[in-house]
């Protein structure tokens, strides 16, 4: 998989693509209704962000009976990966409150969110 900085920074160009983007970098995977939750949009707008993540190579999702989860490619070059955690280890407070929605989140069995 080859990134130029063009395309990466063109995918993350977006207030509500980083935010997904740093929400999953630190908690490793989401679905769609803990980052519709976090963030406090609506769920069309949301999958329309990660379709677009997902399509330039942001991020890979996978089924899990109804619900997608996503996750940072695996095959993210590391200098990608450096950008995504260094930024997010940096704006901690400015992802406060979509950290607190998340983390407040019902949990069910096996740390699952509660989705309806």
């Amino acid at each position: 998989m080859q990134f130029t900085p063009t395309e990466v920074f063109k995918s993350l160009a977006d207030d509500t693509r980083v935010r997904i983007a740093l929400l999953i970098a630190g908690e490793g995977e989401l679905c769609v209704c803990e980052l519709t939750e976090s963030l406090q949009e609506r769920q069309p707008k949301i999958s329309r962000h990660l379709s677009l993540l997902r399509s330039s190579g942001v991020l890979l999702d996978r089924r899990q009976g109804q619900w997608v989860y996503y996750r940072l490619h695996p095959e993210l070059p590391a200098w990608v990966m450096s950008i995504l955690q260094q930024t997010l280890a940096a704006n901690q407070q400015w992802l406060a409150e979509d950290l607190r929605r998340l983390h407040a989140m019902e949990r069910g069995p096996l740390s699952q969110p509660v989705c309806n």
